[in-house]
């Protein structure tokens, strides 16, 4: 029995053809903007700004689940729930990023001169 591919090769390259100028048009032009100008940019501000920005979400988190706490009508639980899990990823990949940078300094510091 012999499986042909190119059909579902074809099938797959016109779902993407569909696909593809709907993400392009989602992607907000100022994100990419950024991420193509981080070659002149000081690392230590891009850092700076991605601890604050998560640093930012934890507090707005916090707020919402205080303002839920109180019977603010205007919060709703599914919003606190979500405005804490993006928090949490952030803080988790926050910890992630400083990790590998801990163990690379390490690997650097290892390294003969």
């Amino acid at each position: 029995m012999q499986i042909n591919t190119n059909p579902l090769l074809q099938e797959m390259q016109s779902l993407r053809g569909e696909i593809a100028p709907s993400i392009n048009s989602s992607i907000s032009p100022g994100i990419t903007q950024q991420v193509n100008n981080t070659s002149g940019t000081d690392f230590a501000q891009l850092l700076s700004d991605a601890v604050g920005g998560v640093s930012g979400l934890q507090k707005q988190s916090s707020s919402l689940a205080s303002r839920l706490d109180m019977g603010d009508s205007t919060v709703t639980l599914s919003d606190t729930v979500i405005a804490r899990e993006k928090a949490g990823v952030a803080f988790e990949a926050t910890v992630q990023v400083r990790n590998k940078l801990v163990e690379a300094y390490k690997e650097i510091m290892s390294m003969p001169v």
